[in-house]
This record gives C-alpha cells, sequence and structure tokens, in this order.
C-alpha cells in the first residue's frame, strides 16, 4: 500500500506540472502588430504556415464556391481596405457560396468572406465591424500564436501522459510482486487512476488552447470595433449585428443551437455571444456617434440591399440547405422587414414551409406562393409552386391558371414540357 501511496503521489505531481504549464501557456503575452508587407522567411516555423496558407488560397481561386461577381467582390473588397488602409495591398478578399455566418483572414492575407454572412448583415456598417475582426486577427498574428500554442500544449501533454503511464506502469509491476490478497485490486486501482488523471491531463489542456483562443476573440472585438469606428463606421453596428444573432440563434429549430449561444462551455471557440455583446456595449458607450438620423441609417441599409439583392435568391436557397427552417423564417422575415424583395421573398418563405412539412405547412406555403405572385418581383418559379400546391390542395382552376402564367413568364424554362403535361392531364380530367 506504501507503493500505491507513492505512485499516487508521483501522478499529483506531474498533474501539478501540467497545471503550471497549462497557466504558463495563458500568460502568453500577445504577439506585436505585423508590419504591411510582411513575408516571412519559407523556412521559418511562420513561413511553413504561410505555405500552407498560399496552398489555401489556391485552392479556394479554383473552388466552386468561388462567387464570380466583380462588383460584389469589389464592394467586399473595399470595405476590407477601409478598415484596414495599411494592410489594402497586402489582402485578397474572396466572397464564398457557402451558408455559413463567417468570414477568416489567413496569415498570408488572403480573405474569405462568406455568402451566409453578407446574407445576415444588415448594412455595410456591421459588415465593417466583422472584417475589421477579422483583419485584427491578421494584424496580430493570431493564426501562427495559436499554431504555437497548439504544439507547445502538445507537446506538454505528451510528456506528462508518459510520465503517468510510467509511473502507473512501474506502481503496478511493483504491487504485483509484492503480492497480497489486495494486489489485483491494487493494480485495477492505479490502472483506473492513471486513466482518469491522463483523461484530466487532456481536458486541462484543451481548455487552455479554446481559452486562449476566447482571449483572442476578445482581442479581435476591441480592435474591430476601434478599426470600424475611426473608418467612420456606426458605432453601435457591433452590438446589432451580435443581437441580430442571438434572436436567429432562439429561432432555431434544434434546442442545442438554441441555447448554445448563451450556454459557457471550455470547448467554446468564442466569447459567449451575451458577455460579447455587454463587452461592444460597454465599448460604444463612451464614443460619440457621428449624426445620423433614422433616414440615415435606412439609407444606408437600403444601398447594401442594393449591392447583394442580385445574389438574394441563390443565398436563400442555400441556406435552406441547413434545414434549419426556423433560422430560415426568421432570416427571411427580418429581410421583410425592410419592405424591399417581397416577392423574392415571400416565394422563399413558401419554399421554407414546403420543405418543412410541419403541420399546416401546406397552407402556409401557398398562402406565401400566393403572396409572392401578386409582387413585381416574384420570381417565375413562384407561379410554378403555386401551381403545384393549388393542385396538392385540390384546387385545379388556381393550378391550371399558376402553370399558365408560369409558362408565359419562363417560356424558356426546362422544365416546361413537364409543366404543359401537367397542364394537359388537369385539362383533359376537367373536360376542357
Amino acid at each position: 500500500m506504501n507503493r500505491l501511496t507513492a505512485s499516487r503521489r508521483l501522478a499529483a505531481a506531474l498533474l501539478v506540472g501540467c497545471t503550471a504549464l497549462t497557466g504558463a501557456a495563458n500568460a502568453q503575452t500577445t504577439p506585436n502588430l505585423r508590419a504591411p508587407h510582411l513575408k516571412p522567411d519559407l523556412t521559418t516555423a511562420e513561413g511553413g504556415i504561410w505555405d500552407q496558407s498560399d496552398k489555401a488560397e489556391s485552392h479556394v481561386r479554383a473552388s466552386a464556391e468561388l462567387d464570380s461577381d466583380p462588383v460584389l467582390t469589389a464592394y467586399v473588397g473595399g470595405v476590407v481596405c477601409r478598415v484596414a488602409p495599411e494592410y489594402c495591398g497586402d489582402l485578397r478578399t474572396y466572397v464564398l457560396d457557402r451558408p455559413v455566418f463567417n468570414a477568416a483572414a489567413a496569415p498570408n492575407g488572403y480573405v474569405e468572406v462568406n455568402s451566409g454572412l453578407l446574407l445576415r448583415v444588415r448594412d455595410e456598417d456591421e459588415l465593417a465591424f466583422v472584417l475589421g475582426h477579422e483583419v485584427s486577427h491578421f494584424a496580430r498574428n493570431h493564426t501562427f500564436a495559436r499554431f504555437q500554442a497548439q504544439k507547445n500544449t502538445a507537446n506538454a501533454m505528451m510528456v506528462l501522459t508518459a510520465g503517468i503511464t510510467i509511473a502507473a506502469a512501474g506502481a503496478a509491476y511493483s504491487t504485483a510482486r509484492a503480492g497480497g490478497p489486495y494486489a489485483g485490486q491494487n493494480i485495477n486501482t492505479i490502472s483506473s487512476t492513471a486513466r482518469s488523471l491522463n483523461d484530466l491531463v487532456y481536458l486541462s489542456s484543451i481548455a487552455s488552447l479554446f481559452s486562449f483562443s476566447r482571449e483572442e476573440e476578445t482581442e479581435a472585438d476591441q480592435l474591430g470595433f476601434q478599426r470600424a469606428q475611426h473608418a467612420g463606421y456606426r458605432p453601435g453596428a457591433s452590438v446589432d449585428l451580435w443581437n441580430g444573432e442571438l434572436d436567429e440563434a432562439r429561432a432555431s429549430d434544434f434546442p442545442k443551437v438554441r441555447t448554445s449561444e448563451v450556454r459557457a462551455s471550455i470547448f467554446d471557440t468564442h466569447p459567449v455571444t451575451s458577455d460579447r455583446i455587454a463587452a461592444l456595449t460597454a465599448m460604444g458607450a463612451g464614443v460619440v456617434p457621428a449624426a445620423a438620423s433614422p433616414a440615415t441609417t435606412a439609407d444606408a441599409a437600403r444601398r447594401y440591399r442594393a449591392v447583394v439583392r442580385p445574389h438574394l435568391g441563390d443565398w436563400l436557397k442555400d441556406d435552406l440547405r441547413r434545414r434549419d427552417y426556423g433560422q430560415t423564417l426568421f432570416l427571411i422575415d427580418r429581410l421583410a422587414g425592410e419592405g424591399e424583395d417581397l416577392g423574392l421573398l415571400s416565394f422563399y418563405r413558401g419554399e421554407t414551409y414546403r420543405h418543412r412539412r410541419a403541420p399546416g405547412d401546406d397552407a402556409l406555403a401557398l398562402a406565401s406562393y400566393r403572396a409572392a405572385t401578386v409582387q413585381p418581383d416574384a420570381p417565375a418559379a413562384a407561379w410554378r409552386e403555386l401551381g403545384q400546391a393549388c393542385h396538392k390542395a385540390g384546387d385545379q382552376a388556381c393550378a391550371k391558371d399558376a402553370f399558365s402564367r408560369y409558362i408565359e413568364h419562363d417560356p424558356k424554362a426546362q422544365d416546361r414540357w413537364l409543366v404543359e403535361a401537367d397542364l394537359k392531364s388537369m385539362q383533359q380530367a376537367g373536360g376542357s
């Protein structure tokens, strides 16, 4: 039993070493601001990350997800340059058709902006805060710092888990040699204790990594806020952005998503949204914004909508692929609140109900398609789907009229022959 006690003390000492190393990792200082036009020696560790970023950028340039609209790309790139004029020549912006709220800046200067982000920000001010945040990661070399932290922590994990395993094996061997009626039980206890300690080392290391990441995120929020403010953007835009994301999360069909933005966890890579909103609100409390009337703010939203309007249909179609219909409906309602694009938005509201297939959704889809067709911007597909919905509801007169109008609106539709076949079938069944 003395040997068992000694092994436990040794393992405990190793765990204390883990805690000390974890604390040291958390105490690391943040890298200094990078100089413009920086390109590290490719033989260095940072150069290796740069080379990987170059390869990733090459993949993005050839990706089918890359949005080919030069007007949209130039617009987003212009906002990047406005919030980071000193790095304008270093940063290359790519808009990717991905239905996820995200943007990222790689160490070599290529910037990804997802369509899911552009669909959700309501004006250029909100976009500027997000891009300022990502540029701040780039300016502070956070990617390289995280790589170094992960490498150091991984090495520490290997040493500590190896030490615990060796100590446990030595204690088990000594216990087996000593024998006794409780030898087998003691060996099992040693093994179980070693596994628990290794699990704790792993979790402590992971918590350290993600805690460090949260610190980086908080710093990027602060610097991104400052960049957007200095560029003349509305200080309250950052809070509006995250309040909108929090509201969208609450509208999700999935309980985990509804609580994910407000529940703290050691595995969170971003600050809890409620805390983030409070911190950004505090930042803006001492800022005197430029005078802006509600009309000016609404005009800024309209200007932004004009830029993204050509893409709204494709982006909403992509958003439906996520199958979180509560969030998609929330997003459509918020976009419709601007009083624009009501035909397109009503159509995609109908599409959301049609895909969701919850009780009562057939009637909601039919009503949405009908509402879409009275708007001047209704897509031709709204007539086709209205025809299908009416046919399903047993209203053949409505279905025939809608299908006929679909062909009128899109005479070169690829599925015209199918719609005409349906029309002919209904006419024969109705005797007309």
